[in-house]
């Protein structure tokens, strides 16, 4: 029976859980924080010295922020916008890496150098043109002003699906192309499911980077109905400073769906990046 010896950790490897565990500390305290302050009373909430645990816990925070502020229909904007630009950026992005990354055609090398060289360009830089084109299109304060100049930021998702893309043989295709396949039919039935990891990798950045927006629905957005969770909590900030009870419930409302997301999908995020590397 062999019985292995056990091995005392090195000084490095101590290091590396601690310098591990204090970043953990550090990133779980706020939420944590907030969290328990959502369900305090304020008179806990007003005591001092703070303390880091509930002694009555209540649920009047969350239930004043529902009857105060239409938290549905700000939660109901953030998902719908939030899911109509996640569908399309992983469809057009997949489909234009699939473009990049197995076609041959005039100046592809060119256009996609323009693609990852607009990367370099800050956000900030298209705010005013956008929303002079919006308004004289007249979409101020809709749906279609929140979703559509959103859109057209898909540098990141075209590099990251067509270096995975890259990588897969062209042997497959080719035998997809002898079965008759057309070029669509081969996108669906051959890249497509070799893509998922990428795919659920772009979805969840894309998802996370449009639930946080602040600037662009702030801007465009005039009615109360319209606005977007980052817009509702910098409104109610503004209005409500010192009832921290209802800040703090309405945040934890704002992080929720990011967090279960991510939790529910961190493997693909590892998984895309790892097998994406820079090969081509």
């Amino acid at each position: 029976m062999n019985i292995k010896k056990f091995r005392k950790p090195s000084l490095t490897i101590v290091l590396v859980y601690a310098f591990l565990a204090l970043a953990v500390f550090t990133m779980l305290a706020p939420y944590y924080w907030m969290v328990i302050t959502s369900i305090k009373p304020q008179e806990e909430i007003q005591t001092y010295p703070p303390k880091f645990y509930v002694e009555s816990p209540t649920a009047k925070p969350y239930q004043d922020l529902f009857r105060l502020v239409p938290m549905w229909r700000h939660l109901f904007n953030s998902l719908f916008v939030c899911s109509s630009v996640v569908l399309f950026k992983v469809f057009a992005c997949s489909l234009a890496g699939y473009a990049f990354a197995k076609h041959k055609f005039w100046g592809r090398d060119i256009i996609f150098m323009l693609f990852l060289a607009s990367l370099m360009i800050p956000w900030q830089v298209n705010i005013i043109p956008g929303f002079i084109l919006i308004k004289k299109l007249g979409w101020i304060n809709t749906y279609k002003g929140l979703i559509v100049p959103t859109l057209g930021w898909g540098a990141f998702g075209i590099f990251l699906n067509r270096q995975f893309i890259y990588s897969i043989p062209d042997d497959l295709i080719d035998a997809a192309r002898i079965d008759g396949c057309g070029e669509f039919r081969i996108y669906v039935s051959v890249i497509l499911p070799l893509i998922k990891p990428v795919l659920a990798t772009l979805a969840i950045f894309t998802f996370i980077q449009q639930w946080g927006n602040l600037v662009w629905p702030l801007i465009i957005t005039t009615s109360r109905e319209m606005k977007t969770i980052p817009v509702a909590l910098a409104t109610l900030s503004s209005q409500t400073s010192s009832n921290f009870g209802m800040l703090m419930a309405a945040a934890v409302v704002a992080t929720a769906p990011m967090l279960v997301v991510f939790l529910l999908f961190q493997k693909y995020i590892i998984k895309g990046v790892a097998l994406t590397g820079l090969k081509g």
